[in-house]
């Protein structure tokens, strides 16, 4: 059975410009085998989310997350859509991830605090990525039921779910999902970076 961690990355992904392989490596596979991961393990992930950089060091990050087996696991799955559920129900841990617009420090608006909690999400991908577990971001759930749901306050902004697993095997996948189940390419440099005046 082909396990996503057996896939050859150099197969989908070139750098065109020399850089360390985990940047490559760090992908989204969805077969999970829905064997728990440690406490530790979930920790160290969080521990690497900590040290992001944010404006003014605010760290306007916020995860909240259901371990599954708990009596929360059920509040969190059933925020995913559909499509979101039919392989997160082999996960281990479901993240949300939300960030206070508000600076603390001082009384005005932090409109950097998605950027900042996406930085955060990165070092957790990254450093899951280390540890060989699968980290998933994903849009496709229901923000609104979210906030109400996990008493997140208004002063927050709802901005993604993660689901965080063991590698499972890609067969065990349904056939719609499994047809995805590879390492995305990236556009090239030249179409998103432009020097003196923005191109689009």
């Amino acid at each position: 059975m082909t396990n996503p961690k057996d896939i050859d990355v150099g197969k989908y992904r070139k750098a065109t410009v020399e850089i360390d392989g985990l940047f490559l490596r760090r992908w989204s596979p969805r077969a999970m085998s829905g064997e728990s991961i440690s406490e530790k393990e979930l920790m160290a992930l969080f521990e690497a989310a900590r040290w992001a950089p944010s404006s003014i060091n605010e760290q306007p990050w916020r995860f909240i997350y259901a371990k599954r087996e708990t009596k929360y696991w059920e509040t969190f799955y059933n925020l995913l859509s559909d499509g979101n559920k039919i392989w997160c129900k082999n996960a281990a841990v479901l993240v949300v991830i939300a960030s206070k617009k508000r600076f603390t420090s001082r009384d005005s608006d932090n409109r950097t605090h998605s950027f900042s909690a996406g930085s955060a999400f990165e070092n957790l991908a990254l450093q899951g990525t280390i540890m060989g577990l699968i980290v998933h971001g994903m849009g496709g759930f229901d923000e609104d039921r979210a906030q109400k749901e996990l008493s997140i306050p208004d002063g927050y902004f709802v901005n993604a779910m993660v689901a965080i697993g063991r590698q499972g095997n890609i067969e065990d996948l349904d056939e719609k999902t499994r047809s995805r189940e590879f390492p995305s390419d990236r556009k090239p440099i030249n179409e998103t970076v432009s020097e003196g005046i923005f191109k689009g």
